[in-house]
Order: C-alpha cells, then structure tokens, then sequence
C-alpha cells in the first residue's frame, strides 16, 4: 500500500513539474506529453531488467505479451490490467512504460492509449519487425 502511494505521488510531481516547465518556457507545451513517454520508457527498461534477472528466456513475442501484461502489470499497478484506473497524465508515462519494458524484451513497438469512457483506457501495442 505504501508503495502504491508513493508511486502515486512521484507520478504526480513529475507530470506537475514537466507541465510547470512548460508553463516557465523551459519546455514546449506540446513536448510534455513526449517528455512523459521518454520518462516511462526509461523507468520501463529498468524495471524488465529487475523483474527478469531471474527468468528464463521467453520463447516467443505470445510469452512476453503475457508476461507484460499479467506480471509486469501487477507488479507495477498492484492491480489487474482489466481494472486500472487511470487519467491522461498517466497514459503519457504508461505507454512509455510499456514500450520500455517491450524494448528491453527485444521487441520494437509502438503502443498507443484510447479512452473511450472513463475509467476504462485501452492500450494498443503494434509490434514493429524489425
């Protein structure tokens, strides 16, 4: 719980502090968004090193879509993929987040976020051959 919490809370003083940068003029408005991403791609790398020093190899691009989404997730959001809740901000750094993680796997994508109603949120992952 306290993890939780606290991942909360640096989530949100890292999208307050990219969106105060922009309003100073030290960033683009239109480059927090990219900025965020850039952020949870990086967080994203790291945490698949930790999560997978352990593991074996997975066997195809299936086994590690899986893994993404069932440990990884849960692991990260303390919550099931199909029951996150989640705002815009988040979807910046989440997307990163996966395509982090995915890249660190070996697996060159794109993954994209729609939310159709809130509070569900769809990612979409288009895995890109390399």
């Amino acid at each position: 719980m306290a993890d939780e919490a606290l991942f909360l809370l640096l989530h949100n003083e890292m999208v307050s502090g990219v969106y105060k940068s922009a309003e100073q003029g030290e960033v683009e408005n239109g480059r927090c968004i990219t900025k965020l991403e850039n952020m949870g791609f990086r967080v994203g790398q790291g945490l698949i090193e930790r999560f997978t020093r352990d593991t074996a190899r997975f066997k195809d691009e299936l086994d590690i879509m899986k893994f993404i989404c069932k440990d990884f997730w849960t692991t990260v959001f303390k919550k099931q993929i199909d029951n996150l809740r989640t705002n815009h901000q988040y979807l910046a750094f989440t997307c990163g987040l996966i395509r982090g993680g995915l890249s660190n796997l070996g697996i060159k994508s794109i993954v994209t976020a729609e939310v159709s109603s809130m509070p569900a949120c769809k990612f979409q992952v288009m895995i890109q051959k390399l």
